[in-house]
């Protein structure tokens, strides 16, 4: 370990031999020797005045994240109510580019996740002022995301960003500070989450075309984070595509982490032009992304995502067309997974089934009985240390740069215990399961959890020798009514009042988080809900394919839309 430099004897610091006993205390450890006590004081206060010279020092601003230049000034507004009617909306804005490098989204709109950067807009994480700064002022951004510049620079407009759940930790649509997030297709009932709002937007443009109701603004497109499923779950309770990519596909520059071995994000859409079109801007490496690793691509390299679906398109709808037909993975484990209800387990199988082999598929029973033990690996491998980067913004320890606006406040004080409590106790769950974890279980276990990732992966490895594509149930269920949040005397709901209804949201997602693997949720059908005869609300259909293979998840889709119309 190499020791810069010593502080001179006579530099004052507030570090005392008291102090270092207390903190050795912490550790289970006696200092006994008079002279051990002085040489470490020695050290541990030459170590102060080097990280107080880089605090106070200035920070420094990447030019490869400077604002995209767009037209006038970057300004932004919170909409009223009125033009906010699901609360998917944080904050609007009119994002346009001066100049564009190409036409790929030109004329599209699009929302960001308002846990991504876009400059000169605030960014809240879903939470509370007070949670994010101790002045109790939202933090606005200096920087553009990678995906941001990137998507300005192919044309699109920036409409604003998209309500996300408290440090986007559920994978249902309450926990917003500023409230929950309605699903486009019945008031009430969860949008999903953690990118409650994007996949909201989405699904309010597609419903404002076909039954003229009105949502106020919405978007074609939108941006998510994924950690757990948190692209794919709103999207399937939504009825829209949503992709979580190959694992370092996308730059994740810019966006706050919950854990950097589970960061993805993803695009959201309501057609597969569109979720390609996104892709292909969104893709490539950035220089600055430690989740990109040898085999991401140049952006020089990235895959042209909408002409391999054209062509696809074009080939499967020639009749005489010889090319290999498809085989399509129908996970067995995974309709068996605790919460998959019985009408998401017979829509999924049997839409695959029928749809998949009308369009020319083969399709066939796989089984993977470790995807069962997904969910676990998940937890284990991530949950020990989840609060370190979600709730302390703590860098990875590989070169990183991390958003410089986003320090949420550590440690919590009691008034963020209480705010945080009666918001999304999902927060307080992960910052306690962290010292558990560290406190009875040491680093140990987190460690093999590491090395049974690698394990799961080989098991969908294998299983993709054989298959082209896994088609498993997305959300377990459709989408449920919002858990209240107090009782009929106005006393705050349990914590598992709020908690119990997330358990098991994800079990069918996560997996694929720590693998790596691209997954997309496919809208496959509809099932009615109690005290609702009269709607409809939707079933998803995941399709994971081979590590960097994310064309063929589309290509999958796409033949499941010929099936369906064939069907």
């Amino acid at each position: 370990m190499s020791i810069v430099s010593l502080t001179n004897a006579n530099t004052r610091s507030d570090f005392s031999v008291n102090d270092l006993h207390e903190l050795a205390a912490g550790l289970g450890i006696e200092i006994v020797k008079d002279q051990d006590a002085d040489d470490y004081l020695l050290l541990l206060r030459s170590l102060q005045g080097v990280l107080q010279h880089i605090k106070d020092g200035p920070d420094y601003h990447h030019p490869a994240l400077d604002p995209y230049p767009v037209v006038g000034t970057r300004k932004y507004w919170k909409p009223i109510q009125d033009e906010n009617p699901l609360n998917a909306w944080s904050h609007r804005c009119d994002l346009k580019a001066t100049k564009c490098t190409s036409d790929l989204l030109m004329n599209r709109t699009i929302v960001i996740k308002d846990n991504i950067s876009v400059g000169g807009l605030p960014t809240t994480l879903g939470t509370l002022p007070t949670v994010l700064s101790e002045d109790g002022v939202i933090p606005v951004s200096a920087i553009d995301a990678s995906v941001v510049s990137r998507i300005l620079a192919a044309g699109a407009t920036i409409k604003g960003s998209s309500t996300c759940e408290s440090f986007c930790a559920s994978p249902l649509s309450f926990t917003s500070a500023t409230g929950p997030v309605h699903n486009a297709l019945l008031h009430g009932y969860t949008s999903g989450g953690s990118s409650s709002g994007s996949c909201a937007l989405v699904a309010a443009s597609v419903l404002t075309g076909q039954s003229g109701k009105a949502f106020g603004e919405t978007v074609q497109l939108a941006i998510g984070s994924d950690q757990a499923g948190s692209v794919r779950i709103p999207a399937s309770f939504s009825g829209v595509y949503g992709l979580k990519p190959t694992f370092g596909l996308i730059p994740y520059t810019g966006a706050a982490s919950m854990t950097p071995m589970i960061d993805h994000l993803g695009p959201i859409a309501s057609n597969l032009e569109d979720i390609a079109a996104l892709l292909r801007v969104m893709a490539g490496y950035d220089g600055l992304d430690p989740r990109m690793t040898p085999e991401s691509p140049l952006m020089s390299q990235v895959k042209d995502y909408p002409q391999l679906l054209a062509d696809f398109r074009h080939r499967v709808s020639i009749k005489d067309d010889q090319t290999r037909r498809m085989r399509i993975g129908l996970l067995k484990e995974s309709f068996n997974v605790p919460g998959v209800s019985p009408e998401v387990r017979k829509t999924v199988q049997q839409a695959a089934r029928s749809a998949f082999a009308s369009a020319g598929a083969e399709v066939i029973d796989v089984s993977i009985p470790m995807h069962l033990e997904g969910p676990s690996i998940w937890t284990a491998s991530t949950r020990p240390s989840m609060s370190d980067w979600l709730c302390q913004g703590k860098p990875s320890g590989h070169l990183s740069y991390l958003p410089p606006h986003l320090q949420a406040r550590w440690p919590p004080t009691q008034e963020v215990y209480e705010l945080l409590t009666s918001t999304n106790p999902g927060v307080v769950n992960i910052i306690l399961s962290a010292q558990f974890a560290q406190k009875e279980f040491g680093p140990a276990v987190e460690a093999k959890a590491h090395r049974k990732i690698f394990e799961l992966r080989a098991a969908y490895d294998d299983a993709l020798e054989h298959v082209d594509v896994l088609v498993t149930p997305c959300a377990p269920t459709v989408a449920m009514p919002h858990p209240r949040l107090t009782d009929d005397q106005g006393k705050p709901s349990s914590i598992m009042d709020k908690l119990g209804v997330a358990v098991g949201v994800t079990n069918n997602t996560c997996p694929f988080n720590v693998t790596g693997h691209p997954a997309m949720n496919v809208p496959c059908g509809f099932s009615t809900v109690p005290d609702h005869p009269d709607v409809h609300l939707p079933i998803g259909m995941q399709i994971v394919g081979k590590r960097w293979d994310d064309e063929s998840v589309i290509m999958a889709a796409a033949l499941f839309e010929k099936g369906k119309k064939r069907v």
